[in-house]
Order: structure tokens, then sequence, then C-alpha cells
């Protein structure tokens, strides 16, 4: 391919932070010095470029860290080193919100002002901030900027911020709770003050925890400490039986997938491992950026052993040899724990060739997200590894026969793949002898919002979600329930009639809702829904990859008829009306699932709970 550059030149540290990541030009053909001795007119390429285009997203990440910015001096540097044509990889660089085209300061604080933290005190966090340094986007200080955020997974401890710190030897980190004064001190240079590593899990110790149970009990930086906890006794099982006999072990497990689409896990990876085309492909998606979710995020950073674990258990049911663990952009403590537990497994024979001596060889590379909740979706999220714009494939062919490089993939999610330890370690019939029979074993919870102890909470399926309102300690301060938002902003709102539906997925099928990502969400009768559904309408608006017209240009619609109905005067049954258009189109005609659910909490919150003041 004969690639046009312009005739901007990398920077020499950008240069460097690209060499780290790429290795070395192999010749000034590829962003080598041209050399006339060596580097003739022929030039060697195809095959070998295109399979090194998955580092595209590395390569973009080691610009941004180093400057702050993607200048164009280093985007044609990846661009000739990746043979990727400079447009392609300016439309990639351009659609994650993490990654800037122009230049900004080297710190960049992210607010977040989605539905979780509001009721936490994003809103006031928001204004004091503006008054103290000015507007969103403003420098501050020569040093940074400041701008609102969607959810940045840490509604436990909300009001929550992320801050993007470029430089040398400088890494991104998280704050919450977050304060103005903290706040401030970043942006004018100050260092970020350590966030609390447990608290999340209230309750740490139960001895009925699977899931959870060496959640801030075992050092996740310790490989000794989590075998001492029951590590690796899974997969040594798993190598005992044989791959076939984790399959049916699954199989019978009845295992759901955890990621809201509830697919069988045992029927996934059974169509993966008889697929006839090789090589296989394991993705672990803990891309977890479902507004008021921060399950995944809890078992990456304290128990990032038993992800290792599952997926290598899973690589080998599949026929797998390769896995990409795509992990969300804005969790950089999970990023860190993970990759010193692929590390210390690689070290200890746990991962890479002949694993236990076992004869099977098992790889996983990170692949870190730069802030697309789109990227969530099985195949944009493949999409995005193989260095592309984050959006969704049609379907058929599916990512069991047709997935990642074009090869049969197996994808779950964190909790899901964590789950298959305890089918293995326990039997599936065992599993399954937990729960209801359509929904077994057990399930996190996200429970946040008003509530007075927040956290990730593991209970039974059957449960009911007024049962786990009382482990949360109950509505904050005792005030009544007004209403709660389940599965997050694709799910839907149930009201306090609601309080006794079993939290499995036929009960919330039951009352037209959903259990989603596992997000229970909490608002008691001081809050606002309306501006909750305006955020939730310009989350979907601002996240839709506008691959697909009903999509791009429904949510939109969505977002102006919401603000028209919050205006004096408003009509609130011809907006009601469109509304409900609006809806079914979408859900009828989008490409993937963002489209199809990005109407349903505020449907739910306008027929359920009568909103607006009167029914659709």
């Amino acid at each position: 391919m004969d690639l046009h550059f312009t005739k901007d030149e990398p920077a020499p540290d950008e240069r460097d932070a690209l060499d780290a990541v790429l290795g070395t030009p192999e010749s000034g053909w590829r962003g080598g010095i041209r050399d006339a001795a060596t580097d003739t007119r022929q030039v060697d390429g195809g095959r070998v470029l295109r399979e090194r285009r998955h580092l595209l997203l590395p390569a973009l990440h080691a610009l941004q860290g180093r400057r702050g910015w993607i200048s164009p001096g280093g985007l044609n540097y990846v661009c000739a080193r990746l043979g990727v044509p400079p447009a392609e990889a300016h439309g990639v660089a351009s659609f994650y919100a993490m990654f800037a085209t122009t230049e900004r300061p080297a710190t960049v604080v992210h607010v977040c002002d989605d539905v979780a933290c509001s009721p936490r005190g994003a809103e006031e966090l928001c204004r004091e901030l503006e008054r103290r340094c000015g507007p969103p986007g403003s420098a501050v200080g020569g040093h940074g900027t400041w701008q609102r955020s969607p959810c940045l997974g840490l509604c436990e401890r909300g009001p929550a911020a992320f801050v993007q710190q470029a430089g040398r030897g400088r890494e991104d980190a998280s704050l919450a709770p977050a304060s103005a004064d903290a706040l401030e001190a970043v942006l004018r240079g100050r260092d970020v003050p350590p966030r609390p590593g447990e608290g999340s899990v209230p309750q740490k110790g139960d001895p009925e925890l699977r899931l959870l149970a060496r959640v801030d009990v075992a050092d996740p930086g310790s490989l000794d400490d989590y075998r001492a906890h029951g590590g690796y006794r899974a997969l040594r099982r798993a190598l005992h039986v044989g791959a076939a006999e984790v399959l049916r072990e699954l199989h019978d497990s009845r295992l759901a997938g955890r990621g809201g689409a509830a697919f069988p896990a045992g029927v996934k990876w059974k169509a993966v491992a008889e697929a006839p085309a090789r090589p296989h492909y394991l993705i672990c998606n803990a891309d977890e950026s479902e507004p008021g979710t921060f399950k995944d995020r809890v078992l990456m950073e304290q128990d990032p052993f038993a992800v290792v674990e599952a997926m290598t258990i899973a690589g080998f049911a599949i026929g797998a040899e390769r896995g990409f663990l795509y992990v969300r952009g804005e969790y950089p403590e999970a990023t860190r724990r993970l990759a010193h537990a692929i590390a210390e497994a690689r070290q200890r024979g746990f991962l890479g060739p002949s694993i236990l001596e076992r004869g099977f060889s098992f790889e996983i590379e990170i692949r870190r997200g730069a802030g697309a909740y789109i990227c969530g979706e099985e195949t944009a999220l493949m999409e995005s590894i193989e260095g592309r714009r984050g959006e969704p494939r049609n379907k058929p062919p599916f990512p069991v026969h047709v997935g990642l490089f074009g090869k049969p993939t197996a994808i779950n999610n964190v909790e899901t793949l964590v789950n298959v330890l305890e089918v293995i370690a326990h039997g599936g019939e065992a599993y399954a002898g937990r729960g209801t029979p359509a929904s077994t074993g057990t399930k996190l919870f996200c429970l946040s919002g008003c509530v007075e102890i927040p956290g990730v909470y593991e209970v039974h399926f059957g449960a009911t979600l007024g049962e786990l309102i009382a482990l949360g300690g109950g509505v904050r301060g005792g005030r009544p329930l007004q209403a709660v938002l389940l599965g997050g902003a694709a799910g839907a709102f149930v009201g306090p009639a609601d309080l006794d539906m079993p939290l499995t997925l036929e009960g919330a099928r039951e009352r037209g809702a959903t259990l989603g990502s596992g997000v229970v969400l909490v608002f008691d009768d001081t809050v606002d829904l309306k501006p909750l559904l305006a955020r939730i309408a310009a989350f979907f608006r601002d996240e839709s990859c506008g691959q697909c017209v009903p999509c791009r240009v429904g949510t939109v619609r969505q977002e102006e008829a919401l603000a028209r109905l919050l205006a004096p005067g408003a009509d609130v049954l011809k907006e009601q009306a469109l509304l409900a258009d609006l809806e079914q189109v979408m859900k009828d005609a989008s490409i993937c699932g963002l489209g199809q659910t990005a109407s349903g909490a505020i449907q739910s919150a306008i027929r359920r709970l009568g909103v607006f003041g009167g029914r659709a």
C-alpha cells in the first residue's frame, strides 16, 4: 500500500514511547532512518504488517501517555511503523474519548456526573470545581484541565474522578471519593492522593461467599497467598479431567453469562471448541462501562489471579492458545494488578508454554480500552482489538464461528469467567444446586445510590430486591424509597411495589425489567428523576458509535424531546408519543444493543413511575 504522510515529524520522546511498544524499526521504510545502501526500492510488508495492526491501540495509548495528545507527527510515525493509512489511524484515534488529537494540558481530570454519582454529590462537586477552576475545559495553573464524565465505575465511593497524567514516569489514577480540594490540588500540579483499596465488599469474611471469598482477604499481589486461599485448584482439576469433561461440567452447571445477555456459557464454549477453523481465541470482556456497574473492577483489583486462572481454563476448554483481556481504560489500578498477576503466573509456570508441564500452552495479552461504551458490545470490542474503530458488526456470522481476526472466538465478561472456577472446583451439578433452575449459582450486584452501605454484594439467585437493599442498610437516612434503576442506563426503573421481585433472570423478565450487568441503583424521595433521565439520554447520544441511522439520529431526537419536556409549557402527551415512536424504531432497526436499549430506562420511568405526570 502506498502511504502518503504530512510533513510533520515525531518528537524524540514520541519515537521513544512508540519504540518501547513496537520495537525498533526494521528499516527506513518502517519509520527508521532511510539508508540508501540497505533500504532499496523493494519494500516488504503485506501480511506481516496486517498482522501487526492489532498493536494500533497500544501504540496510540503510548503517544497519549507520553505527551497528553496524539500529534500529527506522532500519528505519522505510528502509521509508518504499522503500515496503516493515516486517515484510518486518525479515524481510530478520534473515535475514543480518552485520546486527544489536539494539544491539551498533560493532566486532565474527569469528574463523573452520571446517575450513580449524582445522588452522592457529583453536581455540587462540579459546581464548586467550576467556581474555583473555571468551566470544564479551562486551563488551570498551566498544569491541567477538567471535564465532566460519564460513569467511571467507582459508584460505591462516589463522587468519583479519573485523572489522566501524561509524561515519562506518570500514570493515570482514580480518586474516589473526590473532593474539590483534592481535585484542585491535582489540577495545580500536586500528586493524586492514593485511593483506598478495600471496603467495596461489605460482606467481607462471610463464609457463604463464593465469588468474593478472597476479596479484601487475600493479598491481590501475591500468587502464594492466592494459592493458600484455594487458587489454581480448579486449573489443576481441569487439566486432570480434560477439556471434554470441563465442557460437560459447564453444560451441567447451566451457567448463564453475567454481562446482560445471559447466554449459556456452556453452549458458547462448546461451539468454539468444535469449530474446525483454527486458531481459536478467547476474550475476557473487562470493558465494564454500564453506568452504575463496578463488580468486575472489584474482582480485577482485589482478585486478579482468579481472572487469569479462569481465562486459562477457558482457553484449555475451547482449544485456544491465546487470550486477550480487554480492560476498561478508566481502570488503571485494575490494569496494573492484572499485568502483575499475568507476569507472576507466567514466571511460576501457570501461563506460557506447557502449563504445569501438561503440554497445554496459553498466553494472555492485555488490551486497554480508551473510553468507548460501545466497546462493551462483543463485536465492537473485537474491532477495537484489531486496531479499528469500535463499531459493531452485523450478525450472523456470530463470534463463535467468525470472531477475532476472523476465527472462532469465545468472549465472556469477568464475573462469568470467575464463576467457572466454582463450576470446575465443585462440579456442574453442585453449582446448579444453588439459585433457581433457570438462574443457577450466585450473582454479584452493584448496590449504590441512596443506600447506607453501597458496595458489591453476592447473593443466591432468588433473593428479593428488598432483601438486597436491606443488606445494604436500607435507604439512606431512613427516607422513603422512590425508585430503583435495575441493569444500569440500558435497564429499567422499578418502584417500591417491586421490592418483592425475585432477583432472577426470569423474575426480572416477568416484571418487564432486566438484571443486566447487576446494577441496583437506589433513589430516595429527594431525588428529581427528570434530570437523571435527561442525563441518560445524553449518555446514549454521546456513546452511540454513529454507524447506523436509527441509533445515531434516534438518540439525538430522544435527548431533544426530553429537553423540551423539562422546559416550561411542554406538550407532555405529544413528546411522550414521539419518545414512544423513537423507542420502537431504535429497538427494531438498530444494529446492536446500544440503540435497542437506549430508551428502556426512560420509557420505564414514564410508563411505570409516571415521571412527567402522565402515561405514554
